[in-house]
């Protein structure tokens, strides 16, 4: 059984059919992306997985489990994450504090041991807080742990969010365009930056995202999403030569890196 699996998914706004009939399968581990032009329905159908929207038709299976009518709190606490096309990080709050703060959805103490600072408050507080360091580490951001987040530059945003996703403990990471806003150098170190941790956290992860150079060196399998239907689906050497694909988003057959 596929990690995630999207079944004849449909969203309807007012009448207007954002997401029509789509199906995914994503194997535990798989490296996947998910393009198409803008509007296509991309975002929608992450806002879908992750219980933003409910599904107006349609079944999200995740590691077994039915995501129908289960709140975001819920399916995060699955193991299902994501980050934003916009950076949606607590910008007044430090570089540590976002990281902490998604650590919280798994504390063990509940709301009395927290007003009453009792019951392992404080151990489980210090854990939180050394978990979030060695984490911030890794990336490269432990020396800015007590810098306000908004002050970083727009990389180290995009990286403080990925870090923030992984902290809440997920089998799965939804990126949306994480190379957004980014230049060749940056967009390659992420590229390299996904690909490790991926490996290094046991990750399965689909992205979002209009670079090509980046989709098609990482992703091991493709969707292409139009008017809110799947019009293509596989393999980077598949899409990139799909004329499909080339009508509706590439535009002409070129060679990616």
């Amino acid at each position: 059984m596929a990690l995630l699996e999207v079944n004849n998914v449909s969203k309807v706004f007012g009448g207007l059919s954002a997401v029509t009939n789509v199906k995914m399968k994503i194997e535990k581990g798989e490296l996947a992306g998910l393009i198409g032009p803008n509007g296509a329905g991309k975002t929608t159908l992450f806002n879908l997985l992750t219980g933003v929207y409910p599904t107006t038709e349609g079944d999200i299976l995740f590691d077994g489990e039915n995501l129908a009518g289960r709140k975001p709190s819920a399916i995060n606490r699955l193991g299902l994450a994501r980050t934003f096309q916009n950076i949606r990080l607590f910008g007044n709050l430090t570089v540590l504090d976002n990281v902490r703060i998604a650590y919280h959805s798994h504390v063990k103490y509940g709301l009395a041991s927290a007003i009453l600072r009792a019951g392992g408050f404080y151990q489980e507080e210090e854990s939180m807080a050394q978990k979030a360091e060695e984490l911030l580490k890794i990336f490269n951001l432990d020396h800015k742990k007590k810098e306000i987040a908004k002050s970083l530059p727009y990389g180290e945003q995009r990286r403080l969010e990925i870090v923030r996703a992984l902290a809440s403990k997920p089998k799965f990471l939804l990126l949306d365009e994480p190379a957004a806003g980014m230049n060749p150098q940056e967009t390659a170190e992420l590229m390299q930056l996904i690909q490790e941790i991926r490996e290094k956290f046991d990750l399965t992860i689909l992205l979002i995202e209009h670079d090509m150079s980046l989709v098609m060196g990482c992703c091991q399998r493709i969707y292409v999403l139009e008017y809110g239907r799947i019009i293509a689906q596989g393999v980077p050497e598949e899409i990139k030569s799909n004329p499909k694909v080339i009508e509706a988003y590439l535009g002409e057959e070129v060679s990616y890196a």
